[in-house]
């Protein structure tokens, strides 16, 4: 496998307030790989700090084995980083097509643009279908699926997706998770992914890390975190 992404004993927060604490992971391409944990445990800070919002104080965040640590955000999105904030974060007085047109900000290729538009439109055939509707009277189902969409527009080597069920129905968080897995096997995608269903998360993952008060606590692969006696009783997962 090849190593896309990996943290090395990182320590990050914000200002002086520490909210990582000695965290290694790694992402190899190709993987699904879920961070689950409590409210406040850190999930959010992880995916900010990898892509450059939050003060590093020491470790290192290497991607495509050149150590981004000093690099800025957009530096880091060129490289082929990038994250579905939680909330969506989409622009609700633009259209959905605007929307997407604005993840592709750094690519002045137009020829380029048109294609990862078309394919995202074909990923998701109902953004085509409301392609002219502003973007805040979408549902919330289909306002993520505008989030993952722009996401797309930036052709990421990464996708960091945080908290995507957030808000969102059952049947609709099943079915975005099928989403995921699509864009993993069908296209190639690879993904960190922050939930918290943990159970729907470390399903469909190669494999997860669990993060508590921002330190990794477990790791391994989906199948043996899902049968972890002490994650079972924390999350109710049966």
């Amino acid at each position: 496998m090849t190593r896309l992404l990996e943290l090395r004993r990182v320590n990050a927060g914000y200002g002086e307030f520490k909210v990582l604490h000695d965290v290694s992971l790694y992402v190899d391409k190709g993987e699904i790989v879920a961070v689950v944990g409590p409210n406040g445990a850190g999930k959010t800070t992880l995916l900010r700090t990898i892509m450059g919002y939050t003060t590093l104080y020491s470790g290192s965040v290497v991607f495509k084995s050149v150590d981004i640590s000093g690099k800025r955000v957009h530096e880091r999105v060129a490289l082929g980083l990038t994250m579905v904030p939680e909330g969506r974060g989409i622009f609700p007085n633009l259209t959905v097509e605007e929307n997407l047109l604005a993840g592709a900000y750094l690519e002045r290729d137009k020829s380029k643009v048109r294609e990862r538009l078309e394919l995202v439109y074909s990923i998701f055939p109902r953004l085509k279908e409301r392609r002219g509707q502003l973007a805040g009277s979408l549902s919330g189902g289909e306002a993520q699926m505008l989030a993952l969409g722009r996401g797309l527009m930036t052709s990421p080597m990464l996708l960091l997706v945080d908290e995507m069920s957030l808000g969102l129905a059952p049947k609709v968080v099943l079915a975005l998770f099928d989403l995921v897995v699509k864009l993993n096997k069908e296209y190639g995608l690879t993904m960190l992914v922050v939930e918290q269903h943990v159970k729907n998360a470390l399903e469909i993952s190669s494999r997860g890390y669990v993060l508590e008060n921002g330190r990794v606590v477990l790791e391994g692969d989906g199948r043996s975190l899902l049968s972890n006696e002490m994650l079972k009783k924390a999350y109710l997962i049966y």
